[in-house]
């Protein structure tokens, strides 16, 4: 399956990620949709390396932005 800039190290990372995270359900969303990191890392203000992250699993979104990730995720599932 082509994952136009997501590496295979992230999409299998975040395949394997613990699923009950908003930044894993986020990094599916956006690898499934092929919307890049870069596109995301700049709407929260954060680092790409941040998103990359949250998409695996290795940190979770600040409670702050759950409210937002979760219309971005309500807004583009049905896309």
């Amino acid at each position: 399956m082509d994952r136009r800039g997501y590496s295979l190290r992230i999409v299998r990372a975040n395949e394997q990620a613990d699923p009950s995270s908003i930044g894993v359900v986020l990094g599916k969303l956006c690898i499934r949709k092929e919307i890049p990191a870069s596109d995301v890392a700049t709407y929260f203000r954060v680092s790409r390396m941040t998103v990359y992250n949250w998409f695996s699993g290795a940190s979770r979104p600040q409670k702050r932005l759950h409210d937002d990730i979760q219309q971005i995720i309500e807004k583009f599932s049905d896309a």
